[in-house]
């Protein structure tokens, strides 16, 4: 018994000496552990001493008070996040992504301005700008930007009407929704920047959804009939146009040479009138002589004589045409 009692003291012992050093060990694990704290590239550490903000720390290895005296909360302030509305994204495998059959009805399902429906979803893409008001300004900012940005969502969509929603005015109200939400976002001082608002998908509610189809395969087959018309006008009117414009330079041309050949003739005509009056024997014979000059070579082989005239043989060269003039 007495050597029992020894062998327990002595264990005893050896437990006291050791639990001291595993609790000191323990203890300086638990020290470190809490004090060393990793910030990621894309992040920035904002760290509270007894729940008060303190100090924002940069990425890289810091060292904080241990034991929950300070706490770092990690921000991802280099990270682009978004926001789904209407569907949630539950993968992807490689260019293709999954998504949740669940419906989303009452955050897309919205009112436009002339009191149709329009099924509308969208994605808010944004980065955290300022860590220290993103954690203290606002309360969850993450669903305070939700509630934003449904409300600015309705707000736009509400102004306008069904068409444009569905057609032609999707980027307007995209980048409409951009501006008013970083407005609440500067209001609300949250510490978020936008990057972007997309519409991922906008249609009619499934109750009307054929018969809006129906009216735009009708509004699309109009456009094309349009377009055709206008492709056939801008091929034929230009063409008449360029035709037209030619017949119109040709007349006038034509007229240019008539009246310029006219007035030409007019001035040789009194030209020639004035010097008949001055010389009328020589003005007579010079233009019988050029009258002749221009006709004769054109008769060939014919001979014109005087009545008068005889004795003509001896002067004829029978090899060529000749003529004789009196």
């Amino acid at each position: 018994m007495e050597e029992i009692f020894i062998n327990t003291k002595k264990i005893e012992a050896w437990i006291k000496k050791y639990l001291l050093r595993l609790v000191l060990g323990l203890f300086l694990l638990i020290g470190i552990t809490t004090a060393v704290k990793t910030i990621e590239p894309e992040e920035e550490g904002v760290v509270l001493t007894l729940g008060k903000y303190s100090r924002t720390l940069d990425p890289g290895m810091n060292f904080i008070a241990p034991f929950g005296i300070e706490k770092m909360y990690k921000i991802p302030v280099q990270r682009q996040l978004k926001q789904e509305f209407g569907f949630r994204t539950e993968g992807r495998s490689g260019s293709h992504s999954t998504y949740s059959e669940q419906s989303f009805a009452d955050e897309s399902l919205m009112l436009t301005g002339d009191l149709n429906l329009a099924d509308v979803e969208w994605v808010v893409q944004y980065r955290i700008s300022n860590s220290y008001q993103y954690l203290f300004k606002v309360r969850n900012a993450d669903k305070t930007l939700r509630d934003m940005a449904e409300s600015a969502v309705r707000k736009t969509v509400g102004d306008r009407t069904v068409n444009e929603v569905l057609t032609v005015g999707r980027q307007e109200v995209a980048s409409n929704v951009e501006r008013l939400l970083q407005q609440m976002c500067e209001e609300y001082e949250n510490g978020i920047r936008i990057d972007q608002v997309v519409l991922q998908d906008v249609n009619p509610p499934e109750t009307v959804k054929p018969s809006f189809n129906a009216v735009n395969q009708a509004q699309q087959e109009k456009e094309t009939l349009i377009n055709e018309a206008e492709s056939e006008y801008n091929r034929v009117i230009p063409r008449a146009r360029g035709e037209a414009k030619e017949t119109i330079q040709l007349a006038e041309a034509y007229y240019l040479n008539r009246v310029n050949r006219a007035k030409g003739e007019a001035d040789r005509f009194t030209s020639l009138y004035e010097a008949y009056i001055k010389a009328p024997e020589v003005t007579k014979k010079r233009i019988y002589l050029e009258t002749m000059e221009t006709v004769l070579p054109k008769l060939q082989n014919k001979i014109i004589v005087d009545e008068k005239g005889n004795n003509i043989l001896p002067l004829l060269n029978l090899g060529t045409p000749t003529t004789v003039a009196p």
